[in-house]
């Protein structure tokens, strides 16, 4: 397992837009791996992993060959864990975890609100060296439209409380909303929002080359909240910003 200063660690999540610019006319794929690896978090959240994609190998010259998480995490990150959300004959996309120490691969859970658009709830856990208590992780990617969020958001929590009881957990990723609704029922599952503890609220981080909507955020528990940054010089890589975290074991 990992070991962290202090019991410190840090955070990162970002919607890597399958792999491509925000108007689909170029790969950011490697670039994309480059920055990531730059602020060396030891968790990264990623939703839109075009973990398979046999028509981007053919247009891309330089689209790699390999599964995108082996790509991403190769020689850097110890562990990966994939949750497919949706498959079509070129290939498929999820979200995906990656850990510096070894992850427990739960379930990916459909909490899909809508046929026509498939999400998941993606759950590891983590647990560092020398301490006896698991973080659980879950990445998720919520729907567009309100009413579905609100179904979605009702599933994560039961979940949450099934597999994580009240232990420490993070959960990261887009949550499309835009209006901060999600806030309310996250705090009263006991969980806070980095940007909010921080700066009084979430980051706006879409779309990336004007962020005006807070998209993604970090709600954690039983976490100390030491830092949270915005990527702004990511703005040509995705169509969201990724943001970051310092946090801490209490």
């Amino acid at each position: 397992m990992t070991q962290i200063k202090s019991g410190r660690f840090s955070i990162m999540t970002i919607n890597v837009h399958k792999g491509l610019s925000p108007l689909h006319r170029r790969s950011t794929i490697h670039e994309l791996r480059e920055k990531m690896r730059s602020h060396h978090p030891d968790l990264l959240f990623l939703q839109e992993v075009q973990q398979e994609h046999r028509g981007r190998i053919q247009r891309f010259g330089r689209w790699p060959l390999t599964e995108l998480t082996h790509f991403f995490s190769e020689d850097f990150w110890h562990d990966w864990h994939y949750g497919k959300n949706v498959e079509y004959p070129d290939g498929h996309h999820g979200n995906a975890i990656l850990s510096k120490g070894p992850l427990y691969k739960g379930e990916n859970y459909d909490i899909s609100a809508y046929r026509f658009e498939r999400r998941g709830l993606l759950h590891s856990v983590m647990q560092f060296e020398g301490t006896k208590i698991p973080i659980h992780c879950f990445c998720v990617h919520l729907a567009l439209f309100e009413r579905g969020r609100e179904r979605q958001l009702e599933k994560i929590i039961h979940y949450i409380n099934i597999l994580a009881s009240d232990g420490p957990a993070i959960v990261a990723g887009d949550f499309n909303d835009w209006r901060n609704r999600v806030g309310i029922p996250m705090q009263d599952a006991g969980f806070s929002e980095v940007f909010e503890v921080l700066t009084g609220s979430p980051a706006k981080t879409f779309p990336s080359v004007r962020p005006v909507f807070p998209m993604d955020r970090i709600y954690v528990r039983g976490l100390k909240i030491h830092s949270a940054n915005i990527l702004h010089e990511w703005l040509r890589l995705s169509d969201h910003l990724g943001i970051t975290a310092e946090l801490e074991l209490l």
